[in-house]
């Protein structure tokens, strides 16, 4: 049995509070679990102690037994150093445009090129002419 350390939602609508449970890993989000180790209410301030309540001792067991927390519920340990805080999850290539969205900046910029030295040749041209015509 794969099990996993995760929250599980209850609350009203807009009003979230998360149990913090232990449960196998094909059971629903919200559905059956083996043991609650823990709240967290989001809708609290960043620095209130309620914010997140954890059970260490339980906790500590379950992870002795091969339970596997999620990205969320291992920050929240990290935090309460129960465990080692895991490494921010960055993906750089992620926030680039795609291919679509490149190939219109692409076009963008060629056709801004184009008109700046479309404005910029005559400009050049022109005391160009002028200075021989002075002198």
């Amino acid at each position: 049995m794969s099990l996993k350390i995760r929250l599980a939602r209850g609350g009203a609508k807009k009003r979230p509070h998360y149990r913090i449970v232990v449960a196998d890993s094909r059971m629903p989000r919200d559905g059956r679990y083996i043991e609650r180790l823990g709240t967290y209410d989001p809708l609290l301030a960043k620095d209130d102690d309620k914010r997140v309540d954890l059970k260490e001792e339980r906790i500590r067991y379950w992870l002795s037994q091969g339970a596997k927390p999620t990205d969320r519920v291992a920050t929240f340990l990290g935090k309460a150093e129960i465990t080692a805080m895991p490494a921010q999850r960055s993906n750089p290539e992620k926030a680039k445009p795609k291919a679509k969205a490149q190939e219109r900046l692409a076009a963008a910029a060629e056709a801004a090129e184009a008109a700046s030295a479309a404005a910029n040749a005559p400009a050049e041209e022109a005391p160009a002419e002028e200075a021989p015509a002075e002198a």
